[in-house]
């Protein structure tokens, strides 16, 4: 029986990955280098140090996670101050789970800047859930299992009680190899893509109802 319900954020609660790839883009600017969006695409979901550098392995440039991240976290704050909203049907969707007394976590790959950043730009306070998970909380990202296995453990539930809500490959995958059923978003991805998925829907506007009800 549904117990809980984990979101992943990009793609789930806000569409942020136009303006990390900017951000993305012009730090390889700065470097001389020039990349495109769909150099990223690969990557989408598996946490910044593998975003920015699965692009710089791609193209044998030189990378220093905690330097480049940095920057790229700089411009992206630039960016995105007054641009995100949450994506249709986020704070519906949290408030019939509130009302149906399911617990709720935040399971994301991004770095904690970029959640903290995200959440704050859209207006949904840290405390709506019972955790905040991300990405450098867990040594193996996304497609592995260990983001939301941490998630349904700090909200006391086995991973069998939860519902995953993404919209990447990665995070599809890791969710089926924790054990937990998934709701898929084709914000990023095609349906036919995020096949493994239990239930596909556009966004949360259109969640089906038997995802929180079974």
């Amino acid at each position: 029986m549904i117990k809980g319900v984990l979101f992943d954020m990009d793609g789930v609660l806000v569409d942020s990955e136009e303006y990390i790839c900017q951000a993305g883009i012009e730090m390889f600017r700065e470097k001389g280098m020039a990349v495109t969006g769909e150099d990223f695409r690969p990557f989408t979901g598996m946490g910044e140090d593998r975003y920015l550098g699965g692009v710089a392995e791609k193209y044998g440039i030189p990378f220093d996670a905690d330097r480049d991240k940095a920057r790229t976290y700089d411009i992206y704050r630039e960016i995105v101050h007054g641009k995100l909203n949450a994506l249709p049907g986020v704070f519906d969707f949290i408030e019939k789970c509130r009302k149906l007394g399911l617990r709720m976590a935040v399971a994301s790959s991004a770095d904690e800047i970029k959640v903290i950043t995200n959440l704050e730009e859209i207006g949904l306070a840290p405390s709506l859930f019972g955790v905040v998970i991300n990405g450098q909380q867990v040594e193996r990202k996304k497609p592995f299992p260990d983001i939301f296995l941490k998630a349904s453990a700090q909200i006391n539930l086995g991973p069998r009680q939860c519902l995953v809500v993404e919209d990447a490959v990665s995070g599809v995958k890791a969710a089926k190899e924790a054990g937990c059923r998934c709701l898929a978003l084709t914000t990023s991805f095609s349906a036919s893509e995020l096949s493994a998925a239990d239930w596909i829907a556009r966004d949360l506007s259109e969640a089906p109802t038997e995802c929180l009800k079974w």
